[in-house]
């Protein structure tokens, strides 16, 4: 008799973008993707953080200030990195992502093919990025939804353990 309790792919999807978002170095937002092809392939994966080659220790991670003080002009999205960072064609696949994206990345998301965004937080909605965003993306045709999950917290241990 097979296990019943196993994550469903949209958890295990949002699970490996969240893990992901854990390699971030900015100290206030921590944001990961996961893209995945229709035969639920992992394909690309990214976080926010600097281009390579560009030190997280030289560039500044600050939120306010002097535009060329902060991080805005600097840090690459998740999203961003998860398309650059792709192995394949994204026509028609979806990415999950922790926080909905910015008009930049959904720019992105459109013309790289993904057909479907899976995401957890909208907590800038109504915001003029965020209206730009979904204007696009529904006249993309790229569905989007929020992940509705019934999972609060997924455990990971790095100890052997006996299964």
């Amino acid at each position: 008799m097979k296990r019943e309790n196993y994550i469903k792919w949209d958890e295990y999807f949002m699970g490996i973008a969240l893990l992901s978002a854990m390699r971030s170095k900015d100290p206030n937002t921590q944001v990961g993707a996961c893209i995945v092809n229709e035969e639920k392939k992992i394909i690309g994966v990214g976080y926010n953080g600097l281009p390579i080659g560009c030190s997280d220790d030289e560039y500044p991670w600050k939120r306010e200030g002097e535009f060329l003080n902060t991080k805005y002009p600097f840090v690459c999205h998740a999203e961003l990195n998860a398309i650059l960072n792709s192995t394949k064609s994204l026509k028609g696949c979806t990415i999950y992502v922790a926080l909905f994206p910015c008009h930049e990345c959904s720019k992105a998301i459109i013309q790289s093919g993904i057909k479907e965004l899976v995401y957890l937080s909208d907590k800038y909605s109504g915001t003029e990025s965020n209206i730009a965003s979904k204007r696009m993306l529904k006249s993309a045709g790229v569905k989007f939804r929020q992940l509705k999950s019934e999972i609060e917290k997924i455990e990971l241990f790095f100890t052997c353990k006996d299964h």
